[in-house]
């Protein structure tokens, strides 16, 4: 088989049948591409989670090409095994919540454990979570395994994350304030949102303007040289 516009050989020989385009690489200069670089850590290091939401909407066109950013990211095979449900009616939030407190009242008392608690007990979070009725938009994301009409998907849960990380610097860089929340059990958003069995709930974040006022923690992160290892 020969390269061409549809079959793709490889550096080892092996080929596959598949279209292949011209690689998209941006080429700066030395000083551009640190400009750029230092100009985005920056920008995202400004990210802080947010529990207090404006009721503002978010303007139309917003969060579907914050999505298709985050629809973006690389995944197993290519099979792209997330789905993402984006809630604005009111009465849709609120069963949201609903059945979310429900579950998070019985995490908060009964399961989670003593060392968890006290880990979050300086954010002063507990079992009320009304950032999903006050946030103008909820993303509720799922993992796609294989059923019906889905097929086999390979390292769903680091696709996946990777995807969420897409979304929630999309939506930073908008001007947007998200919040990753993960309540525990997470079935029941399957019945809130309508999706079927091979969905698996993922990640809820909501998505707004911060509430006028609004303070969050003065975190202090890990210096460049704890978290990076180089040989």
């Amino acid at each position: 088989m020969t390269a061409s516009s549809t079959d793709h050989v490889f550096a080892d020989g092996s080929d596959a049948s598949v279209r292949t385009v011209p690689v998209d690489a941006r080429s700066l200069p030395p000083e551009a591409m640190r400009a750029a670089a230092m100009d985005f850590a920056e920008l995202m290091a400004s990210r802080r989670s947010v529990r207090e939401f404006s009721r503002d909407p978010v303007p139309d066109g917003v969060i579907e090409q914050a999505v298709r950013t985050a629809a973006s990211a690389p995944s197993g095979a290519h099979v792209q095994p997330w789905r993402f449900v984006v809630i604005t009616d009111p009465q849709r939030k609120r069963r949201l919540r609903e059945a979310a407190e429900a579950e998070e009242y019985e995490f908060y008392h009964r399961r989670a454990s003593a060392q968890w608690l006290d880990a979050i007990a300086r954010f002063g979070t507990d079992w009320h979570k009304p950032f999903l009725t006050d946030a103008p938009a909820v993303i509720v994301v799922f993992e796609v395994h294989q059923g019906p009409n889905s097929p086999k998907p390979y390292y769903v849960k680091e696709s996946v994350g990777i995807a969420v990380g897409f979304l929630l610097a999309a939506l930073h860089h908008a001007g947007l304030a998200t919040l990753t929340h993960t309540p525990s059990p997470m079935r029941f958003l399957n019945e809130v949102c309508e999706r079927p069995p091979e969905e698996r709930p993922y990640l809820v974040v909501p998505v707004g303007y911060p509430a006028v006022g609004t303070r969050v923690p003065d975190l202090v992160r890990k210096p460049l040289e704890e978290v990076m290892v180089r040989y």
